[in-house]
């Protein structure tokens, strides 16, 4: 038998970041432009804890921390971007907190905070408890979904 649970850290947390898709060029999401994003963890487990609980949601500081350091008012940027380099330069001028990635947007987003939360609730649980899915949502129409 498992067990899940979420947690929502939502819209109105303020975690605003901009970011853009430098492979769309037929689309305006080429251009910079960025949404107070909203993330919802799904914990598994097949045996709960001695509290009945599948994780101890005031154990996750850490998490809203890595969250907030990615994408609190923070500009995303995908280390294959053509315009890196430029872009960076707003970093240096203090008109952005940027961060390079490993590809950018909704999916990846969701892939990032996927394995940063696995790592952790599994370290945080002994093996016991981990990540079945992150969704990473842009605004009411949009998201994306990692899962295992």
């Amino acid at each position: 038998m498992r067990h899940l649970s979420t947690k929502t850290y939502g819209h109105e947390r303020g975690l605003s970041c901009a970011f853009r898709q430098p492979n769309a060029s037929h689309s305006h999401c080429s251009l910079l432009h960025g949404y107070a994003l909203a993330f919802t963890f799904v914990f598994g487990c097949n045996e709960l804890d001695d509290k009945n609980w599948v994780v101890d949601f005031g154990g996750l500081k850490d998490l809203k921390d890595w969250l907030e350091s990615q994408f609190d008012h923070t500009l995303a940027l995908d280390k294959n971007d053509s315009m890196l380099d430029m872009l960076k330069q707003l970093d240096s001028w203090k008109l952005a907190d940027i961060r390079v990635m490993d590809g950018v947007g909704c999916e990846k987003f969701a892939e990032h905070a996927f394995n940063f939360a696995d790592k952790l609730i599994k370290s945080k649980t002994n093996n016991r408890c981990w990540v079945e899915s992150v969704e990473v949502k842009e605004h009411g129409a949009n998201s994306a979904i990692y899962r295992i």
